[in-house]
């Protein structure tokens, strides 16, 4: 079945959306677009756009997230909250990296890095002409990292898709998101227009086919019962909301 433009772009913004909702956050932009309800109403727009079943008034932890209107006090609750289930000392409470869940599933020992399911991350990132940024050396496997990948492979193949349709401005202006260097958090800047991996030059030969195939092989594999560990065990109301959608988006 052909995706659209539009649903491409859909997904774009939800993966992005996501990603900011799981990084650790820094700074109070989480923080300022909760309580100023823009994170509900992009949440509920996408969720719309994507036809999913999910919506930010019967979310869980909804109700209780709505109690708490200052920004100052939301980014109080995120940061230990963030620190205690996805950093942990000395173990997270609900690891954010792939490689962590499908180890344990195989009844295996974690490892970060080397184990056969970050070391699959980090290569199909290769491929897609993403690294990390110079100095930094964290695992690519982490929730909010592939989702990134995923966000970068959506815009890919809206271009693409756009293209097709032959909305020609609707195509550049997708490009010019996937060139700029602000767009990726957690990678490298791709490069020079040039430097850009082709899109047949892709896993599986496009951007389309490079999104399922990471869906199917890495995403859906782990991810369930990432969001369902989180729903469980968050003491901050936002961040079982957050993992409902994530569980909506890729069921």
């Amino acid at each position: 079945m052909t995706v659209s433009a539009d649903m491409w772009q859909a997904r774009a913004a939800m993966c992005e959306l996501l990603a900011l909702s799981f990084r650790y956050p820094e700074d109070k932009v989480l923080a300022e677009a909760i309580a100023s309800g823009e994170w509900g109403e992009a949440a509920d727009e996408i969720a719309g756009a994507l036809g999913l079943a999910w919506s930010s008034a019967t979310a869980p932890g909804a109700a209780e997230a709505a109690a708490l209107a200052d920004p100052a006090d939301i980014q109080k609750e995120l940061r230990p909250e963030a620190t205690r289930l996805f950093v942990g000392a000395p173990q997270a409470v609900c690891s954010p990296y792939e490689g962590v869940w499908r180890a344990t599933a195989e009844g295996v020992q974690p490892l970060l890095f080397v184990n056969p399911h970050s070391m699959a991350v980090e290569r199909f990132c290769k491929a897609c002409g993403l690294g990390r940024p110079e100095g930094t050396n964290e695992p690519l496997d982490a929730v909010w990292t592939e989702l990134e990948l995923l966000e970068y492979l959506a815009l890919r193949a809206a271009a693409d898709a756009a293209e097709a349709e032959g909305i020609a401005g609707d195509a550049s202006a997708v490009e010019d998101v996937v060139e700029d260097e602000d767009t990726l958090e957690e990678f490298e800047d791709p490069g020079e227009p040039g430097d850009v991996v082709a899109s047949t030059d892709l896993p599986g030969g496009s951007p389309e086919a490079a999104w399922d195939e990471f869906v199917a092989e890495h995403a859906r594999q782990w991810m369930p019962p990432f969001t369902a560990a989180v729903q469980e065990e968050s003491r901050v109301p936002f961040y079982a909301t957050a993992a409902s959608l994530l569980a909506a988006f890729v069921k």
